[in-house]
């Protein structure tokens, strides 16, 4: 999928499904915006300092969050806009993926 990383819609990012999952493995989102529901560069950063802090401590092997930080989190077109509809893209993307294992669920407990 494509997200818009600016307000005037000129500048992308592509994410993949494992750029998700890693978030989601990660739990990269967790306490991440305040209360406020803002997301600003202040956020933006903060994420980008989680990131550098789990690389430390995972190291460079670790490919999903070398491949997420490159093609996403570090990319030069992500800005405030462009993590805003990364949450959105995560968000919908997960309660899609939630309702299709409820209907799986639904559909293996009848039979």
């Amino acid at each position: 999928m494509t997200i818009t990383t600016n307000l005037s819609g000129t500048r992308t990012i592509e994410i993949t499904e494992q750029h998700l999952e890693t978030i989601k493995k990660y739990k990269l989102f967790s306490n991440l915006i305040d209360s406020n529901g803002i997301i600003d560069e202040t956020v933006l950063e903060k994420l980008r300092l989680n990131t550098r802090a789990l690389l430390e401590t995972e190291g460079t092997d670790n490919q999903d969050i070398m491949n997420l930080c490159s093609d996403v989190i570090y990319h030069p077109n992500m800005k405030a806009a462009g993590l805003g509809n990364l949450v959105k893209a995560y968000a919908a993307y997960f309660f899609k993926t939630e309702e299709e294992n409820e209907e799986e669920q639904t559909m293996n407990n009848g039979n």
